[in-house]
C-alpha cells in the first residue's frame, strides 16, 4: 500500500532534482563565456534575448482564460521583475568575473537566510535562538569558503561576494513581497511576467551602455553558450522546478534543491578546474548544514 504513493513521488523529486542541477549550471556557463573576453552588461543581454520569447510564451500560456491585469498588477510585476530577475541576474553575472563558481552558488544558498532576516526586518517577525544558530551556522561556512577564495584569487574576492551576496538580498526581496501576486496570478503567470520584464531591462542596459557595434567582436562560443544558459539553465528548470512543486510540494522541492551547491562544485572542478580543499569541503557542509536546520526549525 505505501509503495504507491513513494512511487508517485519519484517523477516530481527527479523534477526538483534536474531543476537545481540545471539552475547550477548557469554559473559554469559564465564562467566559460569570461575567458572569451565578454563583459558582463553583455553577457546577460545575450543570455535573456534568447530567454524572451520562451518566457513570452510562459506568460501567455499560463494567462489563458485568467482576469486581465489591473494596473496595480502591472506596477507589482514591474518591481517584482526589477528585483527577483533583473537586478539579482545582473549583480550575479558581475560577481562571477571575480569569484569562483563553486563560492557563488555558496554565497546564493544563503537566501532563505535572508528572507528570514527581511521578515524581522521589515514584517517584525520573531526570530528564535534556534534559527540564530542555523544561521551561525551558515555563515560560519561562507566565511570559510571566503578565506580560501581570498588566498587563491586576491582581494578582489571581496568585491565579487559583495555582488554575489546583493544578488541574494535582491531574490530575496522578490521572495518577501511575491507571496500574494502568487496567489493573485499564479506562479507560472508571474514568473513569466517577471521574467519578461527583466530581459527587456537587461537589453534596454546593454542598448544604454554599449554600442551595437560590440555585438561584432563577440566569440561565436559566447552566442552558442548564451543560447545553452538560456534555454538549459534559464526557462528549462524555472519549468521542472515549478513542475516538481505541484507534485511533492514546496518543502520537499527546496529541499532535493540542495543538491544544486554539490553540483555546481562538481561542474566546477571537472569544468572549470576550480579547487577543490578541504576547506571548500567543510565550507559548503556547514552551509547546507546551516540551511537545512533552518528549515527544520521554522
Amino acid at each position: 500500500m505505501s509503495s504507491a504513493p513513494n512511487k508517485a513521488l519519484w517523477p516530481g523529486l527527479l523534477l526538483a532534482t534536474l531543476g537545481a542541477i540545471a539552475f547550477s549550471g548557469k554559473a559554469i556557463i559564465v564562467k566559460l563565456a569570461y575567458r572569451h573576453g565578454v563583459d558582463a552588461v553583455t553577457l546577460i543581454m545575450l543570455r535573456m534575448v534568447f530567454a524572451l520569447p520562451l518566457f513570452l510564451i510562459l506568460a501567455w500560456w499560463a494567462g489563458r482564460g485568467k482576469p486581465p491585469l489591473t494596473g496595480r498588477d502591472w506596477r507589482v510585476i514591474l518591481g517584482l521583475g526589477f528585483s527577483g530577475y533583473y537586478l539579482a541576474s545582473y549583480l550575479d553575472f558581475a560577481g562571477l568575473a571575480y569569484v569562483s563558481a563553486s563560492f557563488e552558488r555558496l554565497i546564493l544558498y544563503l537566501n532563505p537566510t535572508i528572507v528570514l532576516f527581511l521578515g524581522w526586518l521589515l514584517f517584525k517577525r520573531r526570530v528564535t535562538g534556534r534559527q540564530l544558530i542555523a544561521l551561525a551556522v551558515s555563515y560560519s561556512g561562507v566565511l570559510l569558503v571566503f578565506g580560501q577564495e581570498l588566498h587563491l584569487q586576491g582581494a578582489n574576492v571581496l568585491l565579487g561576494a559583495a555582488l554575489v551576496f546583493g544578488s541574494a538580498i535582491s531574490y530575496a526581496l522578490y521572495l518577501v513581497f511575491s507571496g500574494e501576486e502568487v496567489k493573485r496570478l499564479g506562479a507560472m503567470r508571474l514568473t513569466g511576467l517577471a521574467t519578461t520584464v527583466a530581459c527587456l531591462l537587461c537589453i534596454g542596459q546593454f542598448l544604454l551602455l554599449r554600442p551595437l557595434s560590440a555585438l561584432q567582436t563577440v566569440a561565436p562560443e559566447v552566442i552558442w553558450l548564451s543560447v545553452l544558459n538560456a534555454t538549459a539553465c534559464t526557462f528549462a528548470p524555472v519549468l521542472m522546478v515549478m513542475m516538481a512543486i505541484e507534485r511533492v510540494g514546496a518543502t520537499m522541492a527546496a529541499q532535493t534543491g540542495m543538491i544544486g551547491p554539490m553540483s555546481t562544485i562538481l561542474m566546477g572542478v571537472l569544468i572549470l578546474g576550480e579547487p577543490f580543499t578541504p576547506w571548500v569541503a567543510a565550507g559548503t557542509l556547514l552551509v547546507m548544514g546551516g540551511v537545512w536546520l533552518l528549515t527544520r526549525w521554522r
